[in-house]
Parts: structure tokens; sequence; C-alpha cells
């Protein structure tokens, strides 16, 4: 039996509204996706190497962390940069209450005059991090 123009034109349009109603295609065994910050961080006058010292001691086995690498600005002598790159992002939220972590905001908090540019990002790999952590 032949289809008329008008039932194959109503079964195109309907295709996509079909499409809205199907399940999902991807599956909850994917995996979270890496979360990342960079951020520019300004110390008081003569203190970054003090920050510095403070930053590594409290960050130190945070679970979760993947990386995190605090680098002397070479044009300002009292920035620093602080490159993140975290399991995901709920590993990275997790953190801030870690004892450690509150502790080195506390002690760090008078040695901060500022903060510059911060972004957020989504590594995908790269040398020293896992190949199981990719997705």
């Amino acid at each position: 039996m032949p289809i008329s123009r008008r039932t194959a034109i109503g079964a195109l349009a309907a295709m996509p509204l079909a499409g809205a109603h199907a399940a999902p295609t991807t599956t909850t065994t994917e995996k979270p996706r890496m979360y990342g910050l960079i951020g520019k961080m300004r110390a008081q006058p003569g203190q970054r190497d003090a920050l510095i010292a403070i930053l590594l001691d409290g960050t130190a086995g945070m679970p979760g962390c993947l990386a995190y690498v605090i680098a002397k600005d070479a044009q300002d002598a009292d920035a620093i940069w602080i490159t993140e790159t975290w399991k995901d992002q709920a590993s990275h939220k997790a953190s801030l209450s870690l004892p450690s972590v509150q502790a080195a905001i506390a002690k760090g908090r008078p040695l901060i005059a500022g903060f510059g540019e911060r972004f957020e990002t989504e590594p995908v790999g790269g040398h020293g991090l896992s190949a199981t952590v990719s997705p």
C-alpha cells in the first residue's frame, strides 16, 4: 500500500520529537570529567616564598588531586600561578573542607594581597596524568 505524501511528511516531522523521549545515549558507567583550575595569586610584597611554603605544605595528600603545581610568575616578584588537576569537580570541592587545607587558608590569608585571573578547565590528559583518568 503506498504512503501518501501527507503521511510521509507527518512521520518525518514527528522524528525529532520521538528522539527527545528516547533513552539517553550515555551510560551510567561513564567516567566523570576531570576538573582543572588555573589561577594567579598575589602575595603581600616580599611574602611570595612564605606563601608558597604554606600552600605546598597545606595541600599535600588531597584525595582526588592529580596535580597541584605552584609556579613563580617570572614578571612579577609577588605573584604565583597555581595549576590544579582533579579527578572531578566533586573532589576539588571536598578538598576545601580538609583540615590541612583549612589551616593553610587561615595561615596564608594574611600573606595574600589579592587574586588575578582564574580559569576553570577540563583536562583531557597529558604527560604526568595517568591514562586511567583520561576520557
